[in-house]
């Protein structure tokens, strides 16, 4: 941490991609809303879509074109089958892809899952100041995504580097 920087609280949105998630079993969506409050951000929105490739696409739309909202959290539609919708739709909208977001939580996922983390197809990218972390919707990816890579990179006091300074 670096000491002489403040904290700055971030606007998050959540967004669970899942066709048979929605407020009452949204586990990782949850955990990752209390998560980003309980470390100071802002929940600006909670939104639950289906693994449609163009609900997902314009309701991300949205949140980069949004002069409020820096950060957005996906969690769900990222696996392997061809329903899943996540990917396709949010990776032509990054400026920049990430590629170290998804590297580093395949290396960590590992000590979960071993080798089934090849099919984990996590990922990450920037649009317009937006930083959009897209995670599996199991509430174990969640949580590691959030404490071992994300809430650092949110936190403007992190060093040597973290995404603050990028963002809108």
């Amino acid at each position: 941490m670096t000491k002489n920087k403040p904290f700055k609280s971030l606007n998050i949105v959540v967004l669970t991609v899942s066709d048979s998630r929605d407020e009452s079993n949204n586990t990782a969506g949850d955990l990752l809303a209390d998560a980003l409050v309980a470390e100071g951000h802002q929940l600006s929105e909670k939104v639950i879509a289906t693994d449609d490739i163009y609900q997902i696409r314009a309701l991300t739309s949205v949140w980069i074109a949004s002069t409020d909202v820096q950060v957005v959290l996906v969690t769900g539609g990222t696996g392997f089958n061809d329903k899943n919708a996540t990917i396709k739709a949010l990776t032509p909208l990054f400026d920049k892809t990430v590629e170290g977001f998804g590297e580093l939580f395949r290396q960590l996922s590992f000590d979960d899952i071993g080798t089934s983390t090849l099919q984990s197809r996590a990922v990450a990218g920037l649009a317009n100041g937006t930083v959009i972390f897209c995670m599996p919707g199991s509430i174990g990816a969640c949580q590691l995504g959030w404490d071992k890579i994300i809430q650092t990179q949110l936190d403007a006091r992190h060093g040597p580097c973290n995404f603050v300074p990028h963002l809108k």
